[in-house]
């Protein structure tokens, strides 16, 4: 998994060492196992959150895990133009390029440890598609899409768009140098991410070595949700198996334990996680398809403003790329 990495892990700021005498580590109240599914133009993908009551997930609604999957010519997909409303949309790409347009101006190509962070707010229409070279010539592509709520008086927020390169995580490791955890979002030990929120929240890439231990301090205010990307481990003091697809749902507590197992297979070298926690909004939430609000009469409204065209018009021509130019970050 490429995403952002270092050639050396030492030199990077490292965690505190926790005392377990003194430290509540979160127990796992819940693991799940991923189904697969297809999305937009029949891409496939792992739904992380299925099985999992929104009340555990607050303030998050959904995350797909995009392939992995290795391409053939031709095979290349993404998703047409589409609405959204209420929420925001954090799409990450480890392995890969995908790039985005939306009637609102914001626009990019991004590729290895790149997010675009998309706040529909009052509604926007986007399109999500891998640029034309990919498509003819195919490839590797992996990525996450989160979805984020926003609470009811930050609904109808004037849309915005962040292209957030690699190199702008924030970059910290572990006591004995057995990790990298790149911090995208929020504030992890004082390391802040680049990714501006509406909401409360935290959100890490981990790659643990084989056989390493993350001991990882966690705002008792936030929830924790630990999704597998890749490789095999262990979750919590009690040390619950998990493995790719899998995603171990947190009670509360001040700090996370994940464990790498000593032998992973050749595809996955190491442990990759993907770990997010945030401000439980609280408020009651009405989701169908494209968007997330809190009553059924504010979701027959976004419908009504949809087919209305009150939540953009589709460009007449593709805007230039605002990451087009910038090279891919290793």
């Amino acid at each position: 998994m490429p995403a952002i990495t270092v050639d050396d892990v030492l030199v990077l700021p490292r965690l505190p060492r926790l005392d377990p005498a003194t430290t509540e580590y979160r127990a796992v109240r819940r693991l799940v196992t991923a189904p697969s599914g297809f999305e937009g133009e029949g891409f496939p993908v792992r739904r992380a959150f299925a099985g999992v009551p929104l009340t555990e997930l607050d303030p998050f609604i959904h995350l797909d895990q995009m392939g992995e999957v290795d391409y053939a010519p031709g095979e290349p997909k993404g998703t047409p133009w589409h609405p959204h409303r209420g929420f925001e949309t954090v799409t990450y790409i480890i392995d890969g390029i995908f790039d985005h347009q939306d009637s609102n101006g914001g626009g990019g190509t991004i590729t290895d440890g790149d997010t675009q962070w998309m706040t529909a707010g009052s509604g926007i229409l986007h399109i999500e598609a891998p640029p034309e070279h990919l498509v003819v010539s195919g490839g590797l592509f992996h990525g996450l899409q989160l979805w984020v709520n926003l609470p009811r008086v930050k609904k109808m927020s004037p849309p915005r768009y962040q292209d957030i390169r690699g190199r702008e995580a924030s970059l910290l490791t572990t006591p004995d140098g057995g990790a990298l955890i790149r911090v995208i979002a929020g504030e992890i030990d004082g390391h802040q991410g680049p990714g501006v929120t509406h909401t409360p929240i935290a959100i890490a890439h981990v790659t643990l070595q084989p056989g390493a231990a993350l001991d990882l301090p966690w705002r008792s205010d936030y929830n924790a949700l630990v999704y597998v990307l890749g490789g095999r481990g262990t979750v919590g003091t009690d040390r619950r198996p998990v493995h790719t697809g899998q995603m171990a749902v947190h009670g509360p507590g001040e700090a996370l334990r994940v464990t790498a197992d000593e032998k992973q297979d050749s595809h996955t070298p190491a442990l990759d996680l993907y770990i997010m926690g945030g401000e439980p909004i609280r408020e009651p939430v009405a989701h169908y398809g494209p968007f997330v609000m809190n009553t059924r009469e504010e979701l027959v409204r976004a419908f009504e403003d949809y087919q209305a065209g009150r939540l953009g018009v589709i460009p007449a021509e593709r805007v230039p790329h605002s990451g087009g130019e910038t090279p891919p970050v290793s």
